[in-house]
């Protein structure tokens, strides 16, 4: 037996099918659409169809018929039986059609790490969700998928969603990482295996530093650098606004990868294979951006709120400053604490002005948090423009 529930807002109709639509039933379905239609001028009709169990071939040129005076119907919810129905009959390359989505809760699950896009979570042993802050995040679902992909293409070692779960109102990619730990988990577990695991973590920041890139792929990470310095020309002293801006632009171009949130919460060992995860980020450029994003996770960010960064990194903040000193020093092949200064400095100039960019953007300055932290970054950078004269190295 069908039901077809009908609602009509703000120039949208939209039907809700229930049940089972055959030749039984799809003339009385199609009759009670089409009086509703009529009643209730529309733009543009939806047809969801979650609690749709099946469909024959009556009910679909009864869909036939509604697009033929509606040509913009879009289907909504299929579920996997339906949907195959739909894709099989090639309903899926005449119209809009969208699968329904598993629900998932995470309420209770262990939170694997954080960023501004989202947060990660361990679901089970076997499976790893990340849930986007926004609501309607499937184009960037979309999009973090096709940067992942390309990344394993090119021979970086990462995770790839294989499917997309709705959680609460928004949305989640899911991950297969069979038991797999973050460095975080693992240092915090062996710290006397400290250097191995920097080890480990440095060869696969090579690896990403060394793949070039189409630039048509990726974000370019030197633009993205110079917006956050045309925005704080606003806040900033005029010779230092300027000063930013000229170190920024005259960067060497690099058409080479770049994470872009590379700390130890997102890589991560599954049988012995390291991982990298949690790409939405990903870009390219000149490695000085990675370092100052690398700088900011595991320095930074915790100069500014030591609880705060010791809780979304798992670890305290001796070690995690401990972490950014040895990988800097394996990165760049040296133990010369000249050189490493001289290299974290120019790394702290594109850190503390993202930071402060990030900063009286998302708090304001209206609040105290946010101005103190937008205040210390000032002065870093004031102590740091002096010094730097070029981000290269």
């Amino acid at each position: 037996m069908a039901q077809v529930s009908c609602e009509w807002t703000e120039q949208v109709l939209r039907l809700r099918l229930e049940g089972r639509i055959d030749s039984s039933n799809a003339p009385a379905a199609e009759k009670e659409i089409t009086e509703y239609a009529a009643a209730h001028p529309h733009t543009s009709v939806e047809i969801d169809m979650e609690k749709l169990e099946y469909i024959s071939s009556a009910g679909l040129r009864v869909i036939l018929r509604i697009r033929k005076n509606d040509p913009d119907l879009k289907i909504l919810n299929a579920s996997p039986e339906v949907y195959e129905i739909l894709e099989m009959t090639g309903f899926t390359e005449m119209m809009p059609v969208e699968k329904a989505y598993r629900r998932f809760s995470v309420e209770g699950c262990e939170i694997l790490g954080e960023g501004s896009n989202g947060i990660v979570y361990r679901y089970d042993p076997d499976t790893v969700v990340k849930v986007y802050r926004n609501a309607d995040a499937l184009p960037e679902i979309r999009r973090e998928r096709e940067l992942a992909r390309k990344a394993l293409i090119l021979g970086i070692p990462t995770a790839i969603p294989y499917d997309v779960v709705r959680v609460g109102e928004g949305y989640g990619s899911v991950f297969e990482l069979l038991n797999a730990k973050s460095f975080s988990k693992l240092i915090a577990a062996e710290p006397e295996k400290l250097n191995f695991y920097v080890e480990q973590f440095v060869d696969l920041l090579k690896k990403i530093h060394s793949t070039e890139v189409s630039p048509a792929d990726m974000t370019d990470m030197k633009a993205v650098a110079l917006d956050w310095a045309a925005f704080l020309q606003e806040y900033l002293p005029e010779e230092q606004g300027k000063k930013l801006t000229e170190l920024i632009r005259s960067v060497p171009e690099r058409h080479t990868m770049i994470h872009g949130d590379y700390h130890t919460n997102n890589v991560e060992v599954q049988d012995g294979e390291v991982l990298l995860i949690d790409m939405d980020t990903l870009s390219f450029g000149h490695p000085v951006f990675e370092l100052a994003s690398m700088y900011l996770g595991f320095v930074g960010f915790g100069e500014m709120n030591r609880e705060s960064a010791e809780r979304f990194m798992k670890l305290p903040y001796e070690t995690m400053c401990r972490i950014w000193r040895k990988s800097l020093a394996l990165y760049l092949g040296t133990e010369e604490e000249t050189r490493i200064g001289e290299v974290e400095k120019k790394a702290m100039v594109i850190g503390y002005a993202r930071l402060m960019r990030r900063t009286i953007r998302r708090m304001g300055l209206d609040s105290r948090e946010g101005r103190e932290t937008a205040e210390k970054c000032r002065a870093h950078l004031a102590s740091l423009l002096e010094e730097v004269d070029s981000l290269e190295f």
